[in-house]
């Protein structure tokens, strides 16, 4: 069941990036921000497979739901309300979160935040595309299977520290702009990272035949593995 509570923040946010979205024109200037909750209760699927879309603007996803999914959706301009869409076919369900297509551009004046929180103890393989502007996934507490981040240009920061329950594998790439990797402790990690203008940073693991690997790669049962390719910026890989 999806449910919908709707508020106004006094406070307001400036995304500075500036994207083009769509073909159709933005519909003048904004209003005041409001900020709209949707939760989408937890079902039979024995995994999920959740996809979220942005554009621009800054994404915090985290666990700690005691349903699948609570979204706080934050945005000054009505053409800009995400949309939320879940649906369950046999054991798998799929969850879209997705920025409408219906501007074409974020301007200076645009507010536009996601705070999405995750039920921890549901199996799932997120993916994120990310346009533009500030990523925040604090997911080392989820039941991850996999994780998958495709960003266009801004500030990612990633924080896989906790006690994994299970293998799982990590796509991340990076355009333009700086990311960072907090791993966990106690599994094994290994990570394949290439980056291009602004190189790795490595701290808490060792060079081993090309990749990066922490003291209990090889001894742990559970393993993490990572692929991380930057373009422009930093990698910054922080291990335990």
């Amino acid at each position: 069941m999806l449910t919908i509570r709707s508020g106004v923040l006094a406070g307001s946010t400036i995304v500075s990036a500036f994207i083009m979205i769509g073909c159709v024109e933005d519909f003048g200037p904004p209003g005041p921000t409001r900020t709209e909750t949707r939760s989408i209760d937890l079902d039979n699927s024995e995994l999920v497979r959740a996809e979220l879309k942005m554009g621009a603007g800054e994404l915090h996803v985290r666990g700690g739901s005691q349903k699948l999914m609570d979204g706080d959706f934050s945005f000054n301009r009505p053409v800009m309300r995400p949309s939320v869409h879940y649906d369950s076919s046999g054991f798998r369900g799929h969850l879209l979160v997705e920025e409408p297509s219906v501007h074409n551009f974020h301007n200076v004046n645009s507010n536009y935040r996601w705070d999405l929180r995750f039920n921890d103890d549901k199996p799932l393989d997120l993916i994120v595309n990310f346009g533009a502007g500030e990523g925040r996934l604090d997911v080392g507490e989820l039941r991850l299977r996999s994780l998958e981040i495709h960003m266009g240009v801004g500030e990612l920061r990633v924080d896989l520290r906790g006690m994994p329950r299970n293998d799982y594998d990590v796509s991340i790439h990076g355009g333009v702009g700086e990311a960072t990797i907090y791993l966990p402790e106690g599994v094994g990690v290994v990570v394949e990272a290439h980056g291009g203008i602004g190189g790795i940073n490595a701290r808490g693991l060792e060079k081993r035949d090309g990749r990066y690997v922490n003291d209990s790669y090889g001894r742990s049962k559970i393993t993490v593995r990572l692929d991380v390719h930057g373009g422009i910026g930093a990698i910054n890989l922080v291990g335990g």
